[in-house]
């Protein structure tokens, strides 16, 4: 595969900002259009070039010196797992600049500049092999979304994005203190200064499991602030609420999963001794969330404050697959990362023209709109079913995924079918309560779906009609629904696509995980040949120490 496409995709997005912001306003929302589209064709010949029986290797590389001296480069290049997560922001792009025609009016220029800029800055983040270059663009998703809800967020948007500043800045910067520590240490090592990942990945988890506990620590404040995980989500129901559709959309879609993604991509590689002894934290804290967040969707009357905690709750189970640190959990969360920004995506664009034609989300005010906005109630019943976990929608298989993984993950667990070493990781007690979540999930979803769509035509008292929009979703706004729509039933009914192309990076992070947190199993323990073999990977890796 081609570098040249992914240098396309982070640099026309960053040319179309520019024309926009020194354009007119009136051409604003083509020029950002126009250009978003242009990036659908390098990411379809990324997808059609890359090669998925190599799918751990990350194709597509290119690399440019920036401070040999401290070993700084400028790396991209996409695994299986970065490609997927490249077209999911690549598909959305397009989407939320044409949800957006109607809704923005005002100081169009600087709405779709900063939609560009968030675009190249999250292609970056997943297209990094280079830790500056990951971590330029991992912190450079905060200013655009900080701009977009306090300059074009609802009537308590300047609270919102105050509060999500400093949540996600300030994790941040502790994640740089451990990633910073890594390079220490691998320098140490080395005796050279590298910031590649595959490096760090390979030589860092020599650190003593006491060190990995405090990076992991590190690590874990700014990615899981930006799952969100239980209890660092406050700021994302109060963010969701205030923030713009396009940004909503953005923010569910993608950015959340700028969390899961690191945890998958550093977290575990970088310390897999500690993230294994800690992982029934991590189970504990998913499952609180999937549940405490679902228990307040229930209760809530705003419908966008509402989907925005079935966040919190639906990611949940994400980093519960990650926790069970086997390959069926790694599997069912990249697959929840697609199918959430998928289906939640859809919803907020649902939310989003209902708003923009009642100016309000309230349940109370407003009700019965199948009768009147019948191919709204389909789309809006369509996404909530996939939301749910219906079967033969995109949910039902990254849920079960997840569960089977907490309940396969007991203290003698397995890695990439074989053997592996006696731990702590999770149990079936962990599946057993998170799948109350999806019950619960199912309830407050349906809930919803009865009171906005069904039963008498409620209206709130000053409606008028929108001078320009229909009553019922407009032609550009079906179209920016039908690939949400296509890509739910296409994975729900078809996962094992998805599956088979991410097995072999999946494989190949859980072996190395395992290979480097070994423990010895008990003497009584009655398989004997395993603890030969354990015996003899713990002495070939001291000889390799230096």
């Amino acid at each position: 595969m081609s570098p040249v496409w992914t240098l396309l995709l982070i640099a026309v997005p960053l040319i179309g900002a520019l024309m926009v912001a020194f354009g007119t306003e009136d051409r604003a929302y083509g020029s950002s259009l126009r250009t978003m589209l242009v990036t659908l064709i390098p990411g379809a010949m990324m997808l059609w070039q890359f090669d998925f029986s190599m799918g751990a290797v990350h194709q597509g590389a290119a690399s440019v010196n920036w401070i040999p001296d401290l070993g700084i480069k400028l790396s991209i290049g996409t695994d299986a797992i970065s490609l997927l997560l490249i077209i999911l922001t690549v598909l959305l792009g397009p989407i939320v600049i044409a949800a957006s025609k109607t809704a923005i009016k005002d100081d169009r220029r600087k709405y779709y500049a900063w939609l560009l800029i968030l675009q190249a800055a999250m292609v970056g983040v997943f297209a990094a092999r280079d830790l500056m270059l990951f971590y330029i663009c991992f912190e450079f998703t905060l200013l655009p979304m900080f701009i977009l809800i306090r300059c074009y967020g609802s009537t308590n948007r300047v609270a919102a994005s105050t509060k999500f500043f400093l949540y996600t800045f300030t994790g941040s910067m502790m994640t740089l203190a451990g990633l910073i520590y890594v390079v220490y240490f691998v320098a140490q090592q080395t005796g050279t200064w590298t910031l590649d990942i595959a490096t760090l990945t390979a030589i860092a988890p020599r650190m003593p499991i006491e060190h990995q506990a405090w990076v992991l620590l590190a690590m874990l404040a700014g990615f899981a602030v930006k799952v969100p995980l239980f209890p660092f989500h406050t700021w994302l129901p109060l963010a969701h609420t205030e923030a713009p559709t396009a940004g909503s959309v953005i923010l569910a879609g993608v950015l959340l999963k700028l969390g899961t993604y690191g945890i998958l991509r550093f977290a575990i590689p970088i310390t897999p001794a500690a993230f294994m002894e800690y992982a029934p934290v991590l189970g504990v804290l998913s499952v609180i969330g999937i549940i405490y967040a679902g228990l307040i969707c229930w209760v809530q009357d705003d419908i966008k404050k509402l989907v925005a905690y079935s966040s919190v709750s639906h990611l949940g189970f994400c980093v519960l697959g990650l926790a069970a640190l086997n390959v069926s959990g790694l599997s069912g969360s990249v697959l929840y990362m697609l199918s959430h920004g998928l289906s939640t995506g859809g919803l907020f664009l649902m939310i989003g023209f209902m708003y923009e034609r009642y100016h309000t989300r309230d349940m109370r005010q407003i009700g019965g709109l199948a009768s009147k906005m019948p191919v709204w109630t389909f789309f809006m019943v369509f996404f909530t079913m996939a939301s749910v976990g219906l079967p033969g929608l995109n949910g039902f298989p990254s849920e079960v995924l997840c569960l089977i993984a907490s309940f396969q993950s007991d203290a003698a667990w397995t890695a990439a079918g074989e053997p592996g070493a006696w731990g702590t990781t999770l149990g079936p007690w962990f599946g057993v309560f998170a799948g109350t979540g999806m019950v619960i999930a199912a309830m407050y979803l349906l809930i919803m779906v009865g009171k906005i769509c069904f039963g008498p035509l409620r209206e709130p008292k000053d409606h008028h009609a929108h001078e320009e929009l229909p009553t019922d979703l407009s032609r550009r706004e079906i179209w920016t629904l039908i690939p949400l729509a296509v890509a739910c039933l296409v994975f729900g009914l078809k996962p094992v696509y998805l599956l088979d192309a991410i097995s072999d990076p999946i494989n190949q992070i859980v072996s190395t995980a395992t290979a480097h947190s070994v423990q010895p199993l008990p003497e009584n323990h009655e398989t004997h040949t395993m603890m030969d073999m354990i015996q003899t990977q713990i002495q070939t890796q001291t000889e390799a120490t230096p």
